[in-house]
């Protein structure tokens, strides 16, 4: 099946190639190959260092590789930016934002960069706002916000025109525990229209809320399978995170 026109192969939305990234004679990454199909949660695993934020960040066109390619529902990111960017919703890590805006005039002003207007811009908005529970915040200052509540921003950003695929870098860092909960619940209900990837310490997040796990140690994939096959037969995934990593940094 071509992806020239956009058809993403085999039900794959999200697809890296061989995405390497030098600097210098440093590679961050190294032919980093994997695909999630339409509807799943892919955990992106690794220790710190790994290469986890460059690959979504070539993964979303933020970062061109050195080598390699992304697709994004069949659209190539490099050649079909713009086809490929409108099904995407990205939460970096640590995002960006506008601090001296508001949850409010921020939302306002990314929707109507991406077309929304009118009350399908009100509609989304009043979506996000209470999904993301910023009602309470709505017209504060970014700045003067906690970091849970910059998070939840980010992600509201990232949901607001209703994007088919969904590349989350950490989204429940520097959350409480009930705020844990409500991101988790909220990913839970969104995998059900959605293809999500989403980058995590946490093992537990991934046992709780996704269906594969794709490891990388050192720039290169080292595990790609179910999170029952992650767990091994012993159900500690600990255990094995710390195995299948440690082989990649001695």
């Amino acid at each position: 099946m071509s992806t020239n026109s956009g058809e993403a192969s085999g039900g794959m939305m999200i697809e890296a190639c061989g995405l390497s990234k030098f600097y210098g004679p440093f590679a961050a990454t190294q032919n980093v190959t994997f695909s999630v199909p339409r509807g799943q949660v892919a955990a992106f695993l690794g220790p710190n260092g790994a290469g986890k934020s460059t690959t979504m960040k070539m993964l979303t066109g933020f970062l061109a590789p050195t080598e390699g390619s992304a697709r994004i529902g069949g659209f190539d990111v490099s050649t079909q930016r713009l086809d490929a960017v409108k099904l995407i919703g990205y939460l970096p890590e640590n995002g960006p934002l506008y601090h001296e805006m508001t949850p409010k005039s921020l939302l306002e002003y990314l929707g109507q960069a991406r077309g929304l207007k009118g009350s399908d811009l009100a509609g989304r908005m009043d979506f996000v706002a209470q999904k993301c529970a910023l009602k309470t915040v709505w017209n504060k200052t970014i700045g003067k916000l906690s970091r849970g509540y910059k998070q939840r921003v980010g992600m509201a950003q990232a949901l607001l025109h209703d994007p088919e695929v969904l590349i989350l870098d950490e989204p429940t860092s520097g959350l409480d525990p009930n705020q844990v909960h409500e991101v988790r619940d909220l990913i839970h209900s969104l995998s059900k229209t959605k293809t999500i990837l989403l980058s995590t310490h946490i093992l537990r997040e991934v046992q709780v809320c996704c269906d594969r796990v794709v490891l990388i140690s050192a720039g290169r994939v080292v595990f790609d399978g179910s999170v029952q096959e992650m767990e091994g037969q012993g159900h500690d995934m600990e255990q094995r995170f710390r195995e299948l990593t440690k082989a990649r940094l001695t």
